[in-house]
């Protein structure tokens, strides 16, 4: 169990939460815990109700559907200081999952009483501003996955990775990065060899770095 003092540091690392006084954090730490997840752990399944407002402090967590034939959908990662949760509704007092989370890597989890979050920061309009920018970026991501899985080609599908994500890009292993982008690991190999033959990207020391931005911002930008 936290402290109640890391507990408010905690809280208040995360933006969402930046304007609130000492006493209104005092507030939301009465109703919050913190809880430590293994690496792998299914936060919540899609179509499911919760009455936890979760969000991501530490770690890395994923987004992601499965269709008809179980094969696995990605949706989009989710970083710290970010609201794993869904509000599609000032009314209910559960929260609807429209997709799976899991965790990719030991992380840290917010999680906050939703019934008494809404009564007293929501319906009371203290964080009104803070939701609406947490529902447009929401809806930023999905329009991201929209652009991505029905605009782009493979190769628009790396450049944009690379010159939006390239950490992550880094970080993962070339077959998770195929899974993401919805493209054959043969096609990503062929993808960044085209790249570093055109001078547009190098390797060092494994990892992937830009060597002109410009020209790969344009591959799929020009698509957009």
């Amino acid at each position: 169990m936290e402290t109640n003092g890391k507990l408010k540091d905690i809280i208040k690392s995360i933006e969402f939460f930046s304007s609130l006084d000492g006493k209104l954090l005092e507030k939301l730490s009465s109703i919050s815990v913190i809880k430590e997840l293994p690496n792998d752990y299914i936060v919540h399944y899609e179509k499911s109700y919760t009455e936890q407002l979760l969000f991501l402090t530490q770690g890395l967590a994923k987004a992601y559907k499965i269709d008809k034939y179980d094969n696995e959908i990605f949706l989009y990662y989710i970083y710290p200081g970010t609201m794993i949760s869904d509000i599609s509704s000032l009314e209910d007092e559960k929260l609807f999952s429209y997709a799976n989370i899991s965790t990719i890597e030991s992380s840290q989890m917010l999680s906050i009483d939703y019934r008494q979050f809404k009564a007293h920061f929501i319906d009371s309009g203290v964080l009104s501003h803070s939701l609406m920018s947490e529902i447009l970026r929401q809806s930023k991501l999905l329009r991201e996955l929209i652009n991505r899985e029905f605009l782009l080609d493979s190769v628009s599908k790396v450049a944009m990775m690379l010159d939006k994500d390239l950490d992550m890009f880094n970080r993962l292993k070339r077959h998770d990065v195929s899974m993401m982008l919805h493209i054959q690991p043969e096609t990503l190999s062929r993808v960044l060899n085209r790249l570093k033959r055109d001078d547009l990207v190098c390797t060092q020391k494994g990892d992937i770095l830009v060597c002109d931005p410009e020209k790969l911002q344009a591959i799929y930008k020009d698509n957009l």
